[in-house]
């Protein structure tokens, strides 16, 4: 008699969870790649963590794909150019509850990442390296980035955005993976680094700091990083970003200069005096510009603030601003504008019975124009409130 046994397999032992990814962008970068892993590899093992290192590589010739897998990091092909590109398909890639991110040019401290693990454990989102605090060896950081470009956009992210940022543009930080897909970034180029802080501020992500160090990269090739092109779209951004600074506040600012030139020369005699600077028509036509172009200025920075917002890209307006234009209705901006439009024919009408009444001969242009220029004023600014209420309704629509 036979009998037959069953031998059940033993279920396969579940992956390992990676706690720490650490994403490496690459493009050619075989002189300095294999050092960057090996310390990576290096910081994990010591920090006894589950770790692993991705090379996103950007289309490299020179061998940078074999050296990575012979090491043993993932490598990720990015048929995008570009290194927010790279990183964003590293970073989707990656297994790791925690990313942290880095060039692969050996000029960051890969060897030290327990800062940055620390951050992210005690319950940060974000966690960007400062390389002022923790030291730029010489010739590791150009003068122009140094004293320069890093300076004065870091500045401009902590007025524009708020931001609890010293080096804004530093590339190596780490962050929770989940909260960063969250934020959908879209940017593909250098300034990745800027939308990536940027956007996690918007989301009131937790923002902090740890020294780390610079030093001199370990290739013979020049950089990819180009000084003016990339620091301009790093200040692009910036901007089209924080409507309030392009547009809002200059416009707002000619508003106001061409509201007060304007009615002080709109009053009073043919020529007001400062000094021996006289003031007339020609420079109450300049004021009444300024007032025009600041309205059109104000216009467009609110349709862009709710159009921002309407797509996700902007938090919320604040409350404030929403009960100003909840009130602003389109039927309120109607009203509005066209009552100014008409204020405006009726400056136009009253110059042409004054024309009339004196036969409809010359004119003295210095005596003739204050009303007319008012007029265009008036027609202007109510015709932009029209279009301005209009557009706002339709970035409104569904809302209601």
């Amino acid at each position: 008699m036979t009998t037959s046994s069953t031998v059940e397999a033993e279920p396969e032992a579940a992956p390992q969870a990676v706690e720490l990814s650490v994403v490496l962008p690459c493009l050619n970068e075989a002189e300095t790649l294999e050092t960057c892993i090996r310390k990576a590899q290096q910081s994990i093992a010591e920090l006894g963590v589950a770790g692993e290192v991705v090379v996103a590589d950007n289309g490299s010739t020179d061998g940078s794909q074999e050296i990575a897998r012979g090491l043993g990091a993932r490598v990720v092909d990015v048929p995008r150019r570009g290194y927010g590109a790279a990183l964003m398909a590293g970073i989707e890639a990656s297994r790791g509850e925690y990313v942290l991110m880095a060039d692969a040019d050996d000029s960051y401290a890969l060897e030290n990442l327990g800062g940055f693990l620390e951050g992210l454990r005690g319950g940060s989102d974000l966690v960007m390296g400062n390389r002022f605090k923790g030291g730029i060896e010489p010739g590791a950081m150009p003068f122009l980035h140094k004293y320069l470009g890093n300076p004065v956009l870091s500045m401009l992210g902590r007025l524009f955005f708020r931001i609890p940022v010293g080096d804004f543009h530093c590339g190596m930080r780490a962050f929770r993976r989940d909260r960063l897909l969250e934020l959908g970034l879209r940017t593909s180029g250098m300034e990745f680094a800027s939308e990536m802080v940027v956007r996690a501020s918007l989301a009131h992500f937790r923002i902090t700091e740890v020294p780390t160090t610079l030093r001199p990269d370990g290739r013979t090739r020049a950089p990819h990083l180009r000084t003016w092109r990339d620091g301009w779209r790093h200040l692009r951004f910036l901007l089209a970003f924080s409507p309030r600074w392009l547009v809002y506040y200059p416009s707002l600012a000619l508003q106001i200069i061409g509201l007060i030139g304007m009615v002080w020369l709109a009053v009073g005699p043919v020529t007001r005096m400062v000094g021996d600077v006289g003031f007339g028509i020609h420079s109450m036509l300049a004021f009444a510009t300024m007032f025009v172009v600041g309205t059109q200025g104000v216009g467009l920075a609110v349709i862009a603030r709710s159009y921002a917002a309407h797509l996700k890209l902007l938090p919320p307006p604040s409350e404030k601003f929403e009960r100003i234009f909840t009130r602003l209705s389109l039927e309120k901006g109607l009203v509005i504008g066209g009552l100014l439009m008409l204020l405006g024919i009726a400056a136009f009408i009253a110059a042409v019975t004054s024309w009339g009444a004196s036969g409809f001969g010359a004119l003295d242009v210095v005596q003739s124009m204050r009303i007319p220029i008012v007029g265009m004023v008036l027609c202007v600014t109510g015709f932009q409130l029209v279009i301005v209420s209009f557009t706002l309704s339709l970035t409104r629509i569904g809302e209601d």
